[in-house]
C-alpha cells in the first residue's frame, strides 16, 4: 500500500528541523525500500516547513510503526501528519 504523508513543522521549528535532520536522513536511507519519494515542504522565502513522503508499506500499522520511531515525530518537529492511501501508478513518468 502506498501512502501520502503530509507532515507541518511547528512555528520556529527550522532551527530544531536542522539540528534533527542528520538523524531523519540516516533513517531515511535506512527505509530506502519503502520510499517512493520524499522532500521538504518550502516557504515562501524557501525554508523548510515541514514534508512529503510517498512511502510503500505493507500496511498502515507498519506505516504507523515508522512514524513512531521517526526521530521528526520524536523531536517534536512535526506539529501536524496527514495520511492518506493512494495508488501510485507513474513514477518519473514511468508505469508501475
Amino acid at each position: 500500500m502506498q501512502f501520502m504523508i503530509k507532515a507541518c513543522d511547528g512555528k520556529g521549528m527550522l532551527e530544531r528541523r536542522m539540528e534533527v535532520r542528520p538523524r531523519h536522513l540516516q533513517g531515511m536511507s535506512r527505509l530506502k525500500q519503502h520510499i517512493v519519494c520524499a522532500g521538504g515542504l518550502l516557504d515562501d522565502e524557501g525554508k523548510m516547513k515541514g514534508s512529503v513522503l510517498i512511502l510503500d508499506f505493507p500496511d498502515r500499522a507498519a506505516l504507523d510503526d515508522y512514524l513512531r520511531n521517526e526521530p521528526y515525530v520524536t523531536e517534536g518537529v512535526w506539529e501536524t501528519i496527514e495520511v492518506e492511501s493512494m495508488n501510485v501508478v507513474l513514477v518519473n513518468g514511468e508505469p508501475v
